[in-house]
């Protein structure tokens, strides 16, 4: 455990982000998944809705670091 104050206040931070950067991590994986059974299924309409909501979920994570 940390004993300066600010370092405290950090840890604290982090573990705030770790776990903000967690649920968009796993919304994209859900996301990829949906559009590869989509796909493999050969349902176009489905894949193509898919695709688009991915695409949106991967460059949002992107513009706010979580990927890189």
């Amino acid at each position: 455990m940390a004993n300066i104050k600010s370092q405290i206040k950090r840890i604290g931070t982090n573990k705030k982000a770790q776990d903000r950067n967690k649920a968009v991590k796993s919304e994209v994986k859900t996301a990829i998944r949906a559009t590869r059974e989509a796909v493999t299924a050969g349902d176009k309409v489905k894949a193509a809705a898919a695709l688009l909501l991915a695409s949106k979920k991967l460059d949002k994570a992107a513009s706010k670091g979580v990927i890189h």
